[in-house]
């Protein structure tokens, strides 16, 4: 398990980064956050009542028409362990992903709603994300953003930036 601070123009989220049971989608966050990828980036896609989106590299200019689309350059392999079932609850960070198997690269959703159809092991839908991390201070923070108002693409009107991310 691993801590980071997560500071926002909305203010500072502090996540628990499940590093031992799954060790994939976390080393891959992680060595994100060391390389400095999320900083700067800002939330391109928020729904009340779902989720707040994230980590797409185009979001650098929230403004761009592309936001949403960018990513890493690079895939990582789809995380299901029969031994990490944690389910899409409020406050989890899962793996977003273009629905198609091991897609998933550094975009990530925060979950503001108990989102158990898109656990990997619901049937109920094709979506399959795998929970990595989970927020631990700072739920108002989310909700402040989750509140935001909103436009086309569900993007924010007021642009709303992840200043940086880095380990405690």
């Amino acid at each position: 398990m691993t801590n980071v601070l997560m500071q926002t123009s909305e203010g500072n989220v502090t996540l628990e980064v499940f590093t031992e049971k799954m060790p994939i989608t976390a080393a891959n966050f992680l060595k994100l956050i060391d390389d400095g990828y999320y900083n700067g980036l800002h939330f391109h896609r928020v729904i009340k009542g779902f989720m707040i989106q994230g980590g797409c590299s185009i979001s650098k200019d929230p403004t761009s028409p592309r936001c949403g689309t960018g990513g890493p350059g690079y895939t990582i392999q789809d995380e299901h362990p029969s031994d990490a079932q944690f389910t899409n609850d409020v406050g989890t960070l899962s793996m977003a992903n273009t629905g198609r198997p091991n897609s998933g690269g550094a975009q990530f959703f925060i979950n503001t709603n108990h989102n158990s159809f898109l656990d990997w092991w619901d049937r109920s839908t094709p979506s399959a994300h795998p929970v990595f991390a989970k927020v631990t201070e700072g739920m108002d923070v989310i909700r402040k953003i989750e509140g935001s108002p909103t436009g086309m693409q569900d993007k924010p009107r007021t642009p709303i930036q992840i200043v940086s991310i880095t380990r405690m």
